[in-house]
């Protein structure tokens, strides 16, 4: 029996393995494919209370491909190198409104 070793899990996918940079743009491409605006976030510590993290820029409105999206997570990346970096959707582009 192989036991993982004990670590914070914040959200969600903090559960599972970190994903590959392949699985990284399939996630993306489905949040493009569904018509919503993503945006990216970032936190240095993420608390189990931290509701709000902090948002890079503005959401992506103007994003139509993976690699638009992929440029801006880098950037943010090597802006805030010890921060947890996420993706996520966040306004319909139709109606504008939040999920």
């Amino acid at each position: 029996m192989e036991i993982s070793p004990k670590e914070c899990c914040y959200e969600t996918l903090s559960y599972l393995p970190s994903l590959t940079d392949q699985q990284i743009i399939k996630q993306i491409a489905n949040v493009l494919d569904q018509g919503v605006t993503p945006k990216v976030e970032s936190e240095e510590i993420p608390d189990i209370t931290t509701y709000f993290w902090t948002m890079w820029k503005l959401p992506l409105f103007s994003a139509s491909s993976v690699q638009k999206i992929l440029a801006e997570v880098r950037e943010c990346c090597s802006e805030y190198p010890n921060s947890y970096i996420c993706v996520i959707h966040s306004l319909t582009i139709s109606n504008n409104v939040k999920l």
